[in-house]
């Protein structure tokens, strides 16, 4: 049986003074205050939102 791999995702900055897809990004992840973490599936979707916001969020681990 394979197993899904995974990536976790940590918020390192504020989305005040944001554009909205910014904001509707993070949410999207799970995310909306700084210093939450999510573990999320590794997907080119995934991979996607994070490369977007990828000066708010820090992939912690893989």
């Amino acid at each position: 049986m394979a197993t899904k791999k995974t990536l976790t995702v940590k918020q390192t900055g504020s989305p005040i003074r944001r554009p909205k897809d910014q904001l509707a990004t993070l949410k999207g992840l799970g995310l909306g205050k700084i210093g939450r973490t999510r573990e999320l599936e590794d997907t080119p979707a995934v991979r996607g939102m994070i490369t977007k916001v990828k000066h708010m969020v820090e992939v912690v681990g893989e």
